[in-house]
């Protein structure tokens, strides 16, 4: 059996090359946890599709929805953030982290574990915003999602008001796709558009 003397010449270059490709490839891409930096003012909400503005209030979720691989979703509010899992069935996936912005600056902070004080003008009006030290009146994870529920409800209450995309937009998201809206139908019938108050 004949030995290549060619093998051994390559060797340095191979390893070389191997070590270029483990950098690269560690360097690029999303670590698997943790929060990503959006692209602001380009990346949408996932729930409302307004941009991501606001280094203020901004959320992100990281999920599995495919089970063995990670994905983030943008959001402009929290609130935005704690409806939208709500509505995933991996939602109670212990992997899965919520992020938001710390709203004196920006910084990253586990949603689960933050103070939220209300009163602010948030993008989505929920008026949470989220910091890592406790302060007086500020609620707790579970206290802050009751708050967004709550507010929700108001929006649905005050003439149609809602940002629930199924009540945004029906026809997308009905089974039947022929009965959920009127074909802009004229006359007495028709339903007239909801009161702003």
């Amino acid at each position: 059996m004949r030995v290549s003397r060619v093998w051994p010449e390559r060797l340095p270059s191979f390893l070389l090359l191997s070590v270029i490709l483990a950098v690269l490839s560690a360097c690029s891409g999303d670590p698997g946890t943790g929060p990503v930096e959006p692209k602001w003012d380009r990346d949408a909400c996932e729930r409302c599709r307004m941009m991501i503005s606001d280094r203020r209030f901004s959320a992100e979720v990281r999920g599995w929805p495919k089970g063995d691989r990670s994905r983030v979703y943008y959001f402009d509010d929290v609130g935005c953030a704690m409806l939208w899992l709500d509505q995933q069935p991996w939602k109670d996936d212990p992997r899965v982290e919520m992020w938001v912005n710390d709203h004196r600056d920006g910084h990253w902070i586990d949603a689960r574990k933050v103070w939220y004080v209300t009163g602010f003008t948030t993008p989505m009006e929920y008026g949470l915003g989220a910091q890592d030290e406790p302060a007086e009146g500020a609620l707790d994870y579970v206290q802050a999602k009751e708050h967004v529920y709550k507010v929700e409800e108001r929006f649905s209450q005050e003439g149609g008001l809602s940002l629930d995309p199924a009540r945004l937009a029906p026809s997308v998201y009905a089974d039947d796709h022929d009965n959920d809206h009127d074909h802009g139908r004229e006359g007495a019938d028709a339903a007239p558009p909801p009161a702003r108050q």
